[in-house]
């Protein structure tokens, strides 16, 4: 993952309409982990010598304890954040789609003491996906704009993203109104919690490497039920309309931190499973150059709201099957075994081309998308994989 130059940042702190993002989602989604704020590190990061001395951003720490609905809200004060939801969906022809929209906040480096309108200080990013089966690949688009003037921002107590008519908002009853009119498809749908959040690692600090610094506050709420209604291109619509009524599930992530990964680590592979017995499993494992893993954790819910969470020793992805890109010639692992302790799940792919490539805008290509859990050949679940570091080993820097 490149750090992005400087003249790169300013031109996208000012941008106010569609581009590509300094980073790509996922990548993006990473950030949090590796910490590098999306189109603006390199204000802290800089070798610059004109440059401002690089802000100090807050830290995690073991400490805080998540609250609700607080906690929901944006963090300025933090390098990165973002807000992650995915899901399976069905129309009414019963056919599956899978989906993907992810707002990030990330602090430049700014003053924030700057009174003036204009103030380049959190940059707001959006990115939104569709896996339909129909047409085969992958369709996505993305946003960026400078926070402020009432038109991209993410304010803090609740969460309330918005950028130009991009938005997703928490009800007062804890439902999530969001909404994508993105170039070629939409997304118009309603996430209704059905569960408690499921608060990551030890009570929201997680890991993401062998040092206490690389952490995140994290937290998930998975088993969301979804409503709404889908546009979907043309060339997937079994008829002279594409609008489409869907159910479906959902998962929501909300992270935020400043910190770095290891600087081992070369990509990662991540999942976040709604379970057909109302259980939710997300796993994660961070690869090092070698293939060995720098860091790895996973957590389990029961239906009964036991939770158990598994160390680094205790978390494997195994792949079964791999998938050459057509497009980039890059080999991924799409269907997998992941172990948490001596539980395992095997994991196959909605689609093979559910790859994501920007190497336009950032040099970044990487695998996410929907995916079918099963335990012994019994279907016991729907999940979102992502797999990064495949195609080019993250390049991160301060």
């Amino acid at each position: 993952m490149r750090v992005v130059r400087r003249a790169w940042g300013m031109r996208l702190l000012w941008s106010t309409s569609k581009s590509s993002l300094p980073y790509p989602h996922r990548t993006f989604r990473s950030l949090l982990c590796v910490g590098i704020a999306a189109a603006s590190p390199s204000f802290a990061a800089s070798s610059d010598s004109s440059a401002s001395t690089p802000a100090a951003f807050a830290v995690v720490t073991p400490e805080h304890l998540i609250a609700f609905p607080r906690d929901t809200g944006a963090h300025p004060e933090f390098r990165t954040e973002w807000w992650y939801a995915t899901g399976w969906l069905t129309t009414p022809e019963h056919q599956p789609l899978g989906f993907q929209i992810t707002f990030f906040r990330s602090a430049t480096g700014h003053d924030a003491a700057d009174p003036s309108a204009f103030a380049p200080s959190q940059l707001i990013i959006a990115h939104a996906a569709l896996s339909d089966p129909a047409i085969g690949h992958l369709v996505h688009d993305q946003r960026i704009a400078r926070q402020g003037l009432g038109l991209s921002y993410a304010k803090p107590d609740n969460t309330n993203v918005k950028l130009d008519a991009w938005k997703m908002i928490r009800a007062a009853d804890g439902h999530y109104d969001v909404t994508a009119d993105a170039t070629g498809f939409s997304l118009h749908l309603q996430l209704t919690p059905t569960q408690p959040p499921l608060i990551q690692g030890e009570r929201g600090y997680s890991r993401k490497g062998p040092r206490p610094e690389q952490a995140s506050y994290y937290y998930s709420e998975p088993q969301l039920r979804v409503t709404g209604t889908v546009v979907r291109p043309a060339a997937a619509a079994n008829d002279s309309t594409p609008n489409a009524a869907v159910t479906g599930t959902a998962w929501l992530d909300h992270e935020w931190s400043s910190t770095l990964l290891d600087a081992n680590a070369v990509g990662w592979d991540w999942l976040g499973a709604n379970l057909t017995d109302g259980s939710a499993l997300m796993a994660f494992k961070i690869r090092s150059r070698d293939g060995h893993a720098t860091w790895a954790h996973a957590t389990l819910r029961r239906p009964d709201g036991q939770v158990r969470n598994f160390g680094p020793g205790e978390v494997s992805f195994t792949p079964h099957r791999m998938w050459r890109s057509p497009h980039t010639n890059t080999l991924y692992p799409v269907s997998m075994t992941v172990r948490a302790g001596t539980l395992t799940w095997q994991l196959d792919p909605l689609m093979n081309d559910q790859e994501l490539d920007s190497r336009q805008s950032t040099g970044a290509v990487y695998w996410e998308g929907a995916v079918r859990v099963s335990q012994q050949n019994a279907d016991v679940g729907r999940a979102y994989l992502e797999l990064t570091g495949y195609a080019d080993a993250l390049r991160i820097g301060k």
